[in-house]
């Protein structure tokens, strides 16, 4: 073959390369991009939310604090209903079965309805001593306990709209749940205004409120699903089998999510114990590491979908090549939050404490979640890559690998008792070693091929 021929064979094959790492590029960022405004819209609402509850008095507030971290903490234990659900239909998608895609959704709504009764029913009857286990007391418990009488027959709305949401994504449609979600919070700050302080029910207000558009969104999600499949012979009757399949996929998940939040709340349990400006100045870099964590996250919810799709597809050429594109994707978003929050991170303090001393905490606490930003992009792609692949039982069991081999770093934090500054430093040291941790197990999980099984 003359040079120059082979010259532009060349060009051309270099070309469409780049064409595809481009197109593959467009992809992810069109599932992830709508995934993480989708994630942020509900802490930002939440915060509106309560700057209406707090001008009706503080003890309101504070319940309406108790009140939502309890539900969300009883919801967020079942995420597997999102994860589990992607997975399943995805990898369906990807080969070609769009009936039986739409039907893993069905088998998932009626899981998350059947869990979300049970939790509701306890969380009702339970009000009081669920408002006192999360540490309210006096007038705080009373009120958390009204807002969790009403708001908390919502909780299988709750679930299920992560359920509906779960199918969506496998269909490769994060924008949908964007639009609702973003719809169904600008209704409840509307009817929280009305509610709360212009009918003046208080604490109810907002708890009716949120009972209306938790209803209301899992109803247009549920709506849009059923549209969605329209011509697939659909049947949305319960089918015990399809049911009991969803819980066996969801429970090694469920493992993962228990052992995670477990180390998470270990950290937690030692920073109350070292002092309260550490506990103060924790919870705040705590909160920034979340906000972050989302736009990773949301880039493990396009790594569920994606490998799902193509793994069903039989394409495991396609599953490994997305996994490098989106690791790196991870990595770079993970080291340009690293750099701003670096450039920021004495500013930021300044929102939260007007005492020097928090500030000074909050600050050293921030740099080391800088740093640890571009281990934790890869790390939580990986994750999710893992998810949409159906390797929830080996994931369950490295989950709690990573929990044993954390405790004892978190308990020579605890036995050192740093002070001050040094204090939320070494929390966040911990932390990164667990993080180093669970990079490593993901890693020499993903370089081999026992998670890649192909087909439906």
């Amino acid at each position: 073959m003359p040079r120059a021929s082979r010259g532009r064979k060349l060009a051309v094959v270099q070309n469409t390369a780049i064409d595809d790492r481009k197109s593959l590029n467009r992809l992810i960022l069109n599932l992830a991009i709508p995934a993480f405004l989708s994630l942020v819209a509900e802490p930002l609402f939440l915060m509106a939310d309560s700057a209406v509850v707090g001008h009706v008095g503080t003890s309101q507030l504070a319940g309406l604090g108790v009140a939502s971290t309890a539900l969300l903490t009883a919801t967020g234990l079942f995420v597997f209903l999102a994860y589990a659900t992607t997975a399943t239909s995805a990898r369906r998608m990807g080969a070609g079965d769009r009936a039986g895609a739409a039907t893993a959704g069905v088998d998932g709504l009626w899981l998350s309805l059947l869990i979300g009764i049970v939790v509701a029913l306890l969380i009702v009857i339970l009000d009081v001593p669920t408002a006192r286990l999360f540490g309210a007391q006096g007038q705080t418990a009373q009120f958390a306990a009204q807002y969790l009488q009403i708001a908390g027959w919502g909780v299988p709305a709750m679930l299920a709209t992560m359920a509906v949401t779960g199918v969506l994504r496998g269909f490769q449609d994060t924008r949908t749940p964007l639009v609702a979600t973003v719809i169904a919070f600008s209704a409840n700050l509307v009817l929280d205004l009305v509610l709360v302080l212009g009918l003046g029910w208080g604490i109810r207000g907002s708890a009716v409120a949120t009972l209306i558009c938790q209803v209301g969104l899992a109803g247009g999600l549920v709506w849009v699903f059923i549209v969605r499949t329209r011509g697939v012979g659909l049947s949305l009757g319960f089918h015990p089998a399809g049911v009991a399949g969803s819980m066996r996929d969801g429970v090694p998940l469920l493992i993962r999510t228990l052992a995670l939040r477990g180390a998470m709340m270990a950290t937690t349990w030692v920073a109350a114990r070292l002092g309260d400006v550490e506990m103060a100045s924790y919870q705040v870099s705590l909160t920034v590491w979340n906000f972050l964590s989302m736009a990773l996250d949301a880039l493990g919810i396009a790594g569920q979908a994606l490998t799902g799709e193509a793994l069903g597809a039989e394409d495991g050429q396609r599953a490994r090549k997305l996994t490098a594109i989106m690791a790196r994707w991870g990595a770079w978003v993970g080291v340009g939050m690293g750099v701003v929050l670096v450039a920021i991170h004495r500013l930021l303090p300044l929102a939260f404490s007007t005492q020097d001393d928090v500030r000074l905490a909050i600050a050293a606490g921030l740099l080391v979640v800088a740093v640890l930003q571009p281990l934790s992009g890869p790390v939580f792609v990986l994750d999710g890559v893992l998810i949409g692949a159906g390797d929830g039982k080996w994931l369950s069991g490295a989950q709690v690998v990573m929990l044993v081999a954390y405790l004892p770093m978190i308990i020579g934090v605890y036995l050192a008792q740093p002070s001050g500054p040094m204090a939320v430093v070494w929390l966040w040291v911990a932390w990164a070693g667990f993080m180093a941790v669970r990079g490593l197990l993901l890693w020499w999980r993903a370089r081999g091929d026992a998670w890649m099984r192909l087909g439906a």
